[in-house]
């Protein structure tokens, strides 16, 4: 993974277009799985402490007024605390639930 290899991840395309990194909380994970990424059986999940990230942490709203966390700025590998695969589910969402 170039992101590891390099220290930091400065963002999927969608996330350098909107000027920030989309995070979701365990909460919300599976919704934005099934929402945005069925079918893309190469994922993983990063587990972060929004606590860790300071003031570059922000809660907006999004789907349906609910705060989730955006990052603005690069997430630097040494924030995260854990990496699970999400295989896909028989319908094709990558499975999230029962993570962190």
């Amino acid at each position: 993974m170039a992101a590891k290899a390099a220290g930091r991840f400065e963002g999927s395309a969608v996330d350098l277009a909107d000027g920030y990194i989309h995070f979701s909380t365990a909460a919300q994970a599976g919704e934005t799985a099934a929402r945005h990424f069925r079918g893309q059986s190469d994922l993983v999940v990063l587990e972060v402490e929004a606590d860790d990230l300071g003031g570059a942490i922000r809660w907006e709203p999004s789907r349906g007024g609910a705060l989730f966390p955006h990052l603005y700025g690069a997430l630097e590998t040494r924030h995260v605390r854990a990496v699970t695969e999400a295989p896909l589910d028989e319908h094709g969402v990558p499975r999230v639930e029962g993570l962190a």
